[in-house]
């Protein structure tokens, strides 16, 4: 009897590329460290709104990530110091809403501390379960929240989407080094 052999792998003509050298030791984790990491990483724009007391409330949001198609879940997270978290708390449908290039404007409004967000120069209407629905976007979603996760002193909101339109015309904006920023080809 023979003894088995092993199976071959098939290797390619070049050889593997060596690694980069390290340009030294890596910092500390820190929350300096985390968003000077970030600020290397352009993440989309979406603006997340809900409804607080029959009032629209809303917030710009870079961490919307999908989480599953079936069932269709997405999270984000807020801050539970951010003027929006009471009404993401409290409320069971939310709004996402992806924002185009060409509204730079719109997001810095739903960045800002204090701002008039809902003001007559924001387009919008109530959707399905009251969620303040923005006009010109991307693409759009009402949401059921399903989780709210705690997450240092934020908190990990996972959605379920319930309706939404994905129609909207132009080319999605970025967050990147601390700026909003369209797509260059």
């Amino acid at each position: 009897m023979s003894a088995p052999t092993a199976p071959t792998v098939p290797t390619t003509a070049a050889s593997p590329l060596p690694a980069p050298p390290l340009s030294g030791a890596g910092r500390p984790g820190s929350p300096d460290l985390l968003r000077s990491v970030f600020r290397q990483h352009a993440a989309g724009v979406a603006v997340i709104t809900a409804q607080d007391g029959g009032r629209p409330v809303g917030f710009t949001a870079t961490s919307l990530n999908s989480v599953s198609a079936d069932p269709p879940l997405l999270s984000f997270t807020i801050g539970t110091g951010a003027s929006s978290w009471p009404a993401v708390r409290d409320s069971e449908y939310l709004g996402v809403h992806i924002l185009g290039e060409h509204q730079r404007e719109l997001a810095g409004l739903f960045a800002r501390s204090g701002a008039d967000r809902f003001g007559p120069d924001t387009g919008w209407a109530a959707g399905a379960h009251g969620v303040p629905v923005l006009e010109g976007v991307l693409a759009w979603l009402v949401c059921r929240v399903v989780a709210r996760v705690p997450a240092g002193e934020h908190r990990v909101i996972i959605a379920q989407a319930v309706e939404g339109d994905p129609a909207g015309e132009g080319r999605p904006l970025l967050y990147h080094q601390g700026r909003f920023n369209a797509l260059r080809d």
